[in-house]
């Protein structure tokens, strides 16, 4: 549902004044100011006067508020369970009962002037496409309209995002490029990323060079249609970890590659350069697995909201001495130079809270995050992390992926 003129509903607490608008000036008081009584568009306290007006509602109405995330509400009565997603003035609503929902509806349109749109289907920019074996959600639309553009509709297809040969270093006295346009190339690339994965590593700010954008987008020219699928599988949180060290070729500062998973969906994933200069592999290994447990804990805390509990969560890395560096404080002599932060990782495998596991490279899914891959490899791991063309995602039903079975026996 979307609200209307959602800034409207919120009672500010400030005295606040405002000239009398052109046009609607008083004959009888011409040099006198307006106080607004309520939120007005424009005023910095406006979306909070409005979420505090809509929380209050909600509260009231015997929602729990989320402990992590404040913009989650929930509601339970005997058995049935309601949630409800607030995004500003537009709100996800879902529940275990259509009676429920149909409440919960009536009560928001009778407090506020509401437009009810239906089953979930496009959401800022994201379109869903439900299915009785899980939910595909893609950017398909803005694919086609980026493409379009910045005149890459007619670009020569690529396969993958970027060559396995590229090297990015500073290109000094190569062609000047518009720089507008350029940057308005990695914003629009940027927000694709939030359901293809498969170009996150492409689209990182390692990317400095108007080649390689272009051949992201002949990638995407390529594949507009692929998205992410989300099937209703087992519930276990699971994170994978990996490291590609001194990968880039200007300041040798290694790539961290981290996702995670609820049961066999990606659900989050990052990769990004390293703060500082590893001085081997294992330390990049280390700090990666580190980011990534940072990662799963968080999760951890916002899906206790939602009932959901988790003991030792596997965290999956393909470096055995990363895993001894955790697991040893011995082996901490060496490595005293890493920054105090990272040792967290070995405070939180003692309590319990992840399990360090050793996985083989050919099964490392965060591998796609952290450097070039071949064309088998790159499609592999790109349909692993359940990133499906929409044909594709809607017939796959049950069919799970390799490491599906392996997850299964480390939770």
């Amino acid at each position: 549902m979307d609200v209307k003129s959602a800034f409207l509903n919120g009672f500010i607490e400030e005295e606040v004044y405002v000239r009398q608008p052109p046009g609607f000036e008083s004959t009888k008081f011409p040099n006198r100011v307006y106080k607004l009584r309520k939120a007005l568009y424009g005023l910095k306290q406006a979306p909070r006067a409005w979420y505090a007006r809509l929380k209050s509602f909600l509260l009231k109405s015997g929602f729990v508020m989320g402990l992590v995330d404040k913009t989650l509400f929930l509601l339970s009565r005997g058995r049935d369970t309601m949630i409800v997603q607030i995004y500003v003035d537009d709100i996800i609503f879902g529940g275990s009962s259509q009676a429920l929902v149909s409440s919960f509806a009536e009560q928001m349109s009778r407090e506020f002037e509401m437009s009810l749109m239906g089953e979930l289907q496009f959401f800022l920019g994201l379109q869903i496409k439900q299915g009785p074996e899980g939910t595909f959600v893609h950017q398909a639309k803005y694919t086609r309209d980026i493409l379009k553009k910045f005149d890459m509709s007619d670009s020569k297809p690529m396969t993958t995002p970027m060559s396995t040969n590229t090297t990015l270093d500073a290109d000094e006295d190569g062609e000047a490029v518009d720089q507008k346009e350029f940057q308005g190339m990695i914003g629009s690339l940027l927000y694709l990323t939030a359901t293809r994965p498969d170009i996150q590593f492409a689209v990182s700010p390692r990317t400095s060079h108007r080649q390689a954008v272009k051949r992201i987008f002949k990638y995407l020219n390529f594949t507009p249609e692929l998205g992410l699928w989300y099937s209703g599988s087992f519930l276990s949180l699971t994170g994978f970890s990996d490291a590609d060290h001194a990968g880039c070729q200007i300041d040798r500062k290694s790539t961290s590659g981290t996702c995670q998973l609820l049961g066999t969906s990606l659900v989050s994933w990052s990769s990004r350069k390293q703060a500082s200069v590893s001085l081997s592999t294992t330390e990049a290994e280390y700090i990666a697995a580190a980011s990534c447990c940072s990662q799963l804990l968080w999760m951890k805390a916002t899906l206790s909201d939602f009932g959901l509990r988790f003991g030792r969560i596997p965290l999956l890395v393909d470096s055995t001495s990363a895993i001894s560096v955790a697991k040893n404080p011995v082996l901490h002599s060496r490595t005293k130079h890493i920054d105090v932060r990272f040792h967290f990782l070995r405070d939180h495998y003692e309590k319990g809270d992840i399990d360090l596991v050793h996985v083989v490279t050919q099964i490392q899914l965060a591998d796609i995050f952290t450097k070039p891959l071949e064309f088998s490899a790159f499609v592999r791991l790109r349909g692993e992390i359940g990133v499906e063309g929409v044909d594709n995602a809607l017939i796959k039903g049950e069919i799970e992926s390799q490491w599906t079975s392996l997850i299964a026996l480390l939770v």
